[in-house]
């Protein structure tokens, strides 16, 4: 699931926003890590998805509350 989570995370920072969210969406499918839940909820977020990502974000973040990757998202992200 990391390599999932790295390929979908270099398709984000190359724009390609779609195929971010199927490697990254199938990367947290397989283990539903905090900082996969990071990344996916940034893309999600990116593509208008904001309901998606901040309830990816709370499921994540109430298994995982001190993960910094996840709370650093949030801080930059979240109004």
């Amino acid at each position: 699931p990391f390599i999932l989570d790295s390929v979908g995370w270099a398709q984000y920072r190359a724009g390609n926003l779609a195929r971010a969210q199927e490697y990254l969406e199938r990367a947290y499918k397989t283990r539903p890590d905090p900082e996969i839940a990071a990344h996916l909820g940034e893309v999600l977020w990116a593509r208008g998805l904001r309901e998606e990502a901040g309830q990816l974000w709370q499921t994540s973040l109430q298994a995982h509350p001190q993960n910094e990757v996840l709370l650093e998202t949030l801080r930059r992200l979240k109004p």
